[in-house]
Parts: structure tokens; sequence; C-alpha cells
């Protein structure tokens, strides 16, 4: 098997430190979650591995394997578990300050370009969240592609 190439730019997930990395900060940002006041009603009776879950969701979008569609089913599945969820915007900011909180208190890079990167992904998929949560929200066709994250694509508007 060959080395791999070292000038090769890494995915997101290889500069975020792996699937171990990402589960680090969900496994501790949900603890934050369910102490936050504003957050707490979104996600008090999520399951035990919803940590888990959204990790591997998330290593899977940044580059890494195809884990949680194996296991779940894709990106249907994950727009599927914020229909008819009502979320305002002040929760959508208020989840996207403690994630990224959580980050910086889990040790994920923060070097400018990981960070822009990761947080346009963010922004993205929680806009993406708040739009399927309002009543009457059509989610997306099963099958549907994965989002995938890299060092600086635009994906284009979102069209629901």
């Amino acid at each position: 098997m060959a080395d791999k190439d070292e000038n090769a730019v890494p995915t997101l997930l290889e500069w975020a430190g792996g699937t171990e990395a990402l589960e680090r900060l969900t496994t501790r940002f949900y603890e934050r979650v369910l102490e936050d006041p504003l957050l707490r009603p979104l996600f008090e009776h999520m399951s035990v591995e919803h940590p888990r879950r959204v990790a591997h969701f998330l290593a899977e979008v940044l580059g890494g394997p195809p884990s949680y569609s194996e296991e779940r089913g894709g990106h249907s599945t994950m727009v599927s578990q914020h229909l008819n969820r009502g979320i305002k915007e002040e929760q959508r900011q208020q989840w996207l300050r403690l994630l990224l909180a959580t980050a910086d208190e889990v040790g994920l890079p923060t070097d400018p370009e990981f960070r822009s990167a990761f947080v346009s992904y963010l922004e993205w998929g929680s806009r993406l969240a708040v739009i399927n949560s309002a009543p009457g929200a059509a989610g997306v066709e099963p099958g549907s592609p994965m989002p995938k994250w890299g060092w600086g694509e635009v994906k284009g508007p979102y069209r629901g």
C-alpha cells in the first residue's frame, strides 16, 4: 500500500482530528445544551445515542466515511428529525454560539481556514434545520445526497 501523499490537502474531518474529535465535541455540546434554558426544550427528550449520531453525520459531511448514511439513512433522515420542531432563529443562533464555544473547549482546530469552513457548514446546516422545522415543511426526498463540505465550496441556494 502506498504512503499517503504528504502534500495532499486533508479533509476537514482529518484536520479536525477525526471522528473521535467530533464525538468529543458532540458529547460535551449536548451536555451543555441540556443546561441551556433556550435549547433544552428542543433536546430534552433526545436519545442517548444522539451525540454519537450527530458526530457521525458531521464526520460524513466533512469528508469521512458514510457511517451515518449506512446506519441511519443519510441526509433525508437528518432533515426529518427537524420536521415540525418550530426552531426559532434565536435558538439557532444560540445553538451555533454554544457549539463553537464547545469546539474551543474540546480543542478543535482554531486556524482561520478550518473555522471558516466549519462555520460555513454550521451556518448552512442550521439555517436548513430552521427551514425544515417550519409547519408544513416537506423535508428532502429519501435518497437525497449527503452534503459534502470542504475547504470553501459554495453549494448554491437551497430551494425547498
